[in-house]
């Protein structure tokens, strides 16, 4: 072996191993190991920055009913997530076709319109808002981008020993990627569990049925609670869950019914919201397709 190659992967383990040590914490709520090399600081100006940038090429909404629908309960959202030193923003993106919603670094939210008629009630927005606060409350995008960090250190280190033992470098990215389906995507798949039960207790402080979150995951499925997986599939079912960066439907609404105890806890109707719809006495509280 070459001694200078045995020396850089053996400073590469080295960086390695002092990144995770100093860098290893726990996730607030669930004490989930998390390994975070990035300050709080500089995630919030990377996420200010990219909030930026989408909001300066993307089609807003144009619809006032709409835009403060979503801001009203964002607003709600983020008083009961308690984290003063984001400062929320919340932005309808006018797309039909995107049935989506993200988060941002710093407390930056978006929501398609595409997504609108899935949610239907105040409820199921509060759903979906509550459950993209917690994506940035547990500092997932900082997670992801510090793996990244120690993945491009680890397939430096793969491609140096692949050199000194005759592997085809090739073959050892291969094999680091269908590895990543064993690592990667189930840590994705955490975060996304785990953001459902952070916002399923955030949905509750701010006043919101966390019961609402079950109907509105299984609109998202297109299939009755107990059809799911069985008689009735969506288009992307067939997808094996352990491939999945999102938990399965099934997996997904069973989690959540056995966290709705704790989140129940933590409910108190608002008086203006009804219980069970957030339809009570005004018509904005629906979310017409």
């Amino acid at each position: 072996m070459d001694r200078k190659l045995f020396i850089s992967v053996g400073a590469l383990v080295g960086i390695l191993t002092m990144l995770v040590l100093d860098s290893c914490q726990k996730a607030p709520g669930t004490a989930r190991d998390q390994f975070i090399y990035i300050s709080e600081e500089k995630e919030i100006s990377l996420g200010l920055s990219a909030f930026r940038e989408v909001l300066a090429n993307a089609p807003l909404s144009t619809d006032p009913k709409i835009t403060l629908m979503v801001n009203r309960v964002g607003r709600r959202i983020a008083a009961a997530a308690n984290k003063p030193s984001y400062h929320w923003e919340f932005a309808v993106i006018q797309d039909d076709d995107q049935i989506n919603a993200f988060a941002l670094p710093g407390g930056k939210v978006a929501i398609f319109t595409g997504l609108l008629p899935y949610t239907k009630t105040e409820a199921g927005l509060a759903t979906v808002m509550a459950h993209e606060v917690a994506h940035a409350l547990q500092r997932h995008g900082a997670e992801r981008y510090s793996s990244g960090i120690l993945e491009q250190i680890a397939q430096i280190g793969t491609l140096a020993g692949a050199a000194v033992g005759g592997i085809d470098p090739g073959v050892a990215i291969g094999a680091m990627s269908a590895y990543g389906v064993g690592v990667a995507l189930p840590n994705s798949r955490k975060q996304e569990s785990e953001a459902d039960y952070i916002g399923l207790q955030l949905m509750a402080k701010a006043g919101y049925d966390p019961r609402e979150a079950v109907p509105f995951w299984e609109r998202m499925s297109g299939c009755p609670r107990k059809m799911i997986g069985r008689f009735c599939f969506r288009s992307n079912a067939a997808v094996p869950e352990f491939l999945s960066t999102h938990p399965s439907d099934v997996t997904r609404i069973n989690q959540i019914e056995a966290w709705l105890p704790k989140a129940l806890e933590l409910y108190h109707p608002d008086p203006l919201l009804d219980d069970s719809t957030d339809a009570q006495a005004e018509p904005r509280h629906h979310i017409q397709p």
